[in-house]
């Protein structure tokens, strides 16, 4: 059975950083595109990231460019997301997913999805 788990979510001040992991199991990734979307409350989900197998320039919505980092560890199958100077508008669940089914890496479908973690900034 696939899983991707998320982690590192929680409270943070605004201009705080956060780390979030995503755990895979069940099956490499290694050669799949993974990323990170959100959906705050009231809000449609959207894309935050995505980075190629291989690494590469990662992708990155204009909302978060310049302050989010994406990462992989294809040895641990783990996806990670830095977010420094974060804002109250960065608050959501975010979502890991694995492997693009179709589309872009910013609209596009992919096979997998983590259960989220919440990160809830503060003013």
């Amino acid at each position: 059975q696939v899983q991707l788990v998320e982690s590192g979510g929680g409270l943070v001040q605004a201009g705080g950083s956060l780390r979030l992991s995503c755990a895979t199991s069940g099956r490499s990734f290694s050669s799949d595109t993974m990323g990170w979307f959100r959906q705050a409350p009231g809000k449609e989900r959207e894309f935050v990231s995505a980075i190629r197998p291989s690494g590469g320039t990662p992708y990155y919505a204009d909302s978060v460019k310049g302050r989010f980092t994406i990462s992989r560890d294809n040895a641990k199958n783990t996806v990670f997301l830095r977010m420094n100077s974060l804002k109250p508008e960065d608050t959501a669940v975010y979502y890991c997913v694995a492997r693009l089914r179709s589309g872009s890496v910013y609209t596009g479908e992919y096979y997998y999805w983590g259960q989220g973690t919440q990160v809830t900034v503060s003013s």
